[in-house]
């Protein structure tokens, strides 16, 4: 399975919002230029992380992105779910029922083994992932990196937006 870089973009982004003060909103362009990044698109991932809840928009020349909750209640698993949907990885398309002794009344994605084996390896990246917030991970960057928070800060003011 391979996710879109998209994921990668918005965690990052979600990240480096942790660091912002209360209320401070971090335009598109800034978040885009932090990584050298085609605004537009990420405009795009950050427009998908509104409609799911996880940062808020505001217009006008003071406006931007920030989290819309805590990072304690935000999931990695929020976040991918908002940029790559809320679909399994695998999708068994019921390859059986074109096999040698099928049974035309059988719905194999519940039968069939292989389908069964892959909707357990999903739940378990799925839990794995709902059991990481943003906090946890801005805590274990703060432990490796300290200086992370002040220097995300002083980048995003020196940017232009």
């Amino acid at each position: 399975m391979r996710m879109s870089e998209g994921v990668e973009w918005a965690l990052h982004s979600c990240l480096n919002l942790t660091w912002l003060p209360a209320g401070q909103a971090i335009p598109a362009a800034k978040l885009a230029a932090f990584y050298g990044l085609p605004a537009a698109y990420l405009n795009k991932q950050l427009q998908a992380l509104a409609r799911a809840g996880i940062v808020t928009s505001t217009p006008g020349p003071r406006g931007g992105f920030q989290l819309a909750r805590s990072p304690e209640t935000i999931t990695l698993l929020d976040v991918v779910v908002a940029i790559e949907g809320p679909d399994e990885a695998f999708r068994c398309e019921q390859l059986l029922k074109q096999g040698p002794g099928a049974d035309p009344q059988v719905d194999y994605r519940q039968a069939c083994l292989v389908a069964q084996a892959m909707s357990r390896a999903d739940l378990a990246w799925r839990k794995e992932l709902a059991g990481q917030t943003l906090a946890g991970l801005q805590a274990q960057v703060e432990r490796r990196y300290p200086a992370t928070p002040d220097n995300t800060r002083n980048r995003f003011a020196a940017l232009r937006a």
